[in-house]
């Protein structure tokens, strides 16, 4: 028997139409992703970007409060691994926040399979659903809510700082106190990369835009925008080598290379951020 509705993804859009889909009583196969290496190393693990931030403060109904009884009763304890315990009281982080969309959707019948899809036959009736490891499916109908995925550098210094100072989301995070006042780091030099410096330019001290060229990838009126913001603060021929820090500060600061020659430690003073620009090849 063919599925009648078949989900792929596992962020907020996900979580959303599986709780719609499931309360229709039609019986949602939710394929949220596996959890793999290779998946962690690309920023793609279930859950979604979301996931991989810290505290949301733009999400309406959860104002800063003791959350933690709230979660212990409303999520299975087997969830509780992939939570980072917030002693001091916030709003919601990413990782409970979808926590609680997939429970939500479980609570209203939402079967998952912890699977990625390689394959799909979208030529035929019902829809031929190919996943990694598990049984493929047919499908009715299919919602395709993968989102998108922020470029890390795949650096280990990088992956150990994820969520400590290290972020791909300047518009979800630009504006936490570990942020706020602080001179912050983007990498890149195309359009995403002089927008997302921008939008920091509100609540940084002072954004330094590490780019390895000599000049910017980014359309003209983008370029412009960036060159002339006096907040902004170009590192030309420069790529990241290293993001320094601490179990206890996080980051505190970076080591920059030149691309063709020796490394060169150019690590600063005050608590420095790096986050990369979402929807660009690393390296630039």
């Amino acid at each position: 028997m063919a599925e009648k509705v078949v989900i792929i993804g596992s962020g907020p859009a996900a979580w959303s139409a599986a709780i719609y889909a499931a309360r229709a009583e039609l019986q949602p196969l939710v394929f949220e992703g596996a959890v793999t290496p290779e998946n962690e190393l690309n920023g793609t693990l279930p859950l979604g970007q979301l996931a991989l931030t810290t505290e949301v403060e733009n999400y309406a109904g959860f104002p800063a409060g003791e959350l933690q009884s709230f979660l212990e009763t409303a999520l299975s304890p087997d969830r509780f691994q992939y939570l980072k315990k917030t002693e001091e009281k916030h709003a919601v982080t990413g990782p409970e926040l979808m926590e609680l969309m997939r429970q939500q959707a479980v609570n209203f019948g939402t079967r998952i399979i912890t699977d990625d899809v390689v394959e799909l036959d979208l030529k035929r009736r019902p829809f031929a659903v190919r996943p990694r490891g598990t049984d493929p499916v047919e499908a009715q109908t299919l919602i395709i809510a993968t989102g998108a995925k922020a470029n890390y550098l795949g650096l280990p210094s990088e992956e150990k700082y994820k969520r400590n100072g290290v972020s791909a989301c300047a518009v979800c995070d630009g504006a936490l106190p570990r942020f706020r006042g602080k001179p912050l780091i983007v990498i890149g030099g195309g359009d995403s990369a002089v927008e997302e410096a921008t939008f920091l330019t509100k609540y940084a001290s002072k954004v330094h835009m590490v780019h390895r060229r000599d000049k910017l990838r980014a359309s003209m009126i983008m370029q412009e925008r960036a060159l002339g913001n006096k907040k902004i603060q170009m590192e030309w021929n420069h790529e990241l080598h290293e993001v320094l820090g601490s179990d206890k500060d996080g980051v505190t600061g970076v080591r920059l290379t030149a691309p063709l020659g020796p490394a060169t430690k150019n690590s600063r003073p005050a608590a420095y951020s790096w986050r990369s620009a979402t929807r660009q090849t690393p390296h630039f």
